[in-house]
């Protein structure tokens, strides 16, 4: 049997950097790097073949582990559709175990190459729960589907979200990626069980100023909005620089704000103007530690995830 709806289908996903500091779980940004998945051709049940190219080539090409498979498969079963067998490229530009969102990108585009399945494709807002579900939280998943900045809220199966107002052109991301790598579950088991009075509201204010600020356009507010007391001062310890970066480019020229990228280890900055004084700066405290890093100066991504049709072979691995 042959799918012609999903054979031919690209997915386009946006690199997201999520919690902005302040925004614990509640708040991401959708960036301008992208991983593409293309499906080549579609096969019988269970009959998957996956090429990757670029990150994590060598740690994704397994058809059993891979997330974007993974993802497709449980988005079918619980509209309860019998998956076909997919041959899968993936054009990986997102640091994998980076804080960039690489496994949110990959539960985004399961779901959608999923839905592309079904004789009447769900609107994106029907999709969002189904993500938030397999990724366990809503923070990464929600503003690589939808794009810009966005603060999600979930309670059980009930999602609520808001994406606010995009910023000027002026307004650039600029991420330092250390060559080091850091799970999410590692990031989430050194949080304290339990946190004081003083900090939990320290970080509620600076969280409803940063989104407040974002939408107002008052982006004067960034450097006090982007601190944080929850997470960041936890997961820091976890990487080289990590008790040194925050600090010392808060200060740099143009810099608007900055805070660990996810739960690390990469830095993500707020620029404002010329960034480059701001990824020089990044970069120069990873290499005071020992660690290789590289920089992205990025945009707000605003479209969020796409399907679209696979280029030309010839162009296929110009993307990469």
């Amino acid at each position: 049997m042959r799918y012609p709806d999903l054979e031919g289908v690209r997915v386009r996903v946006p690199a997201t950097t999520a919690n902005l500091g302040s925004g614990f779980d509640t708040i991401g940004l959708a960036l301008t790097l992208y991983n593409f998945y293309d499906v080549i051709g579609v096969d019988e049940p269970g009959a998957y073949k996956v090429e990757v190219i670029g990150e994590g080539s060598s740690e994704l090409s397994d058809e059993a582990s891979n997330l974007v498979i993974q993802s497709y498969e449980k988005a079918c079963r619980k509209w309860g559709i019998e998956p076909p067998g997919l041959s899968l490229r993936c054009l990986n530009a997102i640091p994998l175990c980076r804080g960039l969102g690489s496994s949110a990108s990959a539960v985004a585009g399961g779901v959608l190459l999923a839905n592309a399945v079904r004789d009447e494709p769900l609107p994106v807002e029907k999709l969002l729960p189904v993500m938030v579900a397999i990724e366990g939280h809503p923070d990464n998943v929600v503003p690589c589907c939808l794009g810009g900045l966005v603060v999600s809220c979930v309670d059980g199966e009930e999602l609520r979200y808001v994406k606010l107002p995009p910023p000027p052109e002026r307004i650039t991301a600029v991420v330092a990626v250390p060559d080091v790598q850091v799970r999410t579950e590692d990031a989430r088991k050194v949080l304290p069980k339990q946190v004081d009075m003083n900090d939990a509201v320290f970080s509620l204010n600076r969280a409803a100023l940063l989104a407040a600020s974002w939408a107002a356009g008052k982006w004067e507010n960034l450097p006090w909005a982007m601190d944080d007391r929850l997470h960041q001062p936890f997961r820091s310890k976890l990487f080289p620089g990590g008790d040194r970066i925050l600090d010392a480019v808060k200060t740099v020229r143009n810099c608007l704000g900055v805070a660990i990228s996810g739960s690390g280890p990469s830095v993500l900055a707020i620029a404002q103007g010329t960034p480059g004084d701001v990824a020089e700066a990044m970069c120069r405290v990873f290499s005071e530690n020992g660690v290789r890093s590289r920089f992205f100066v990025l945009n707000v991504d605003e479209e969020g995830a796409s399907l679209d049709d696979v280029p030309p072979e010839r162009n296929a691995r110009e993307v990469a």
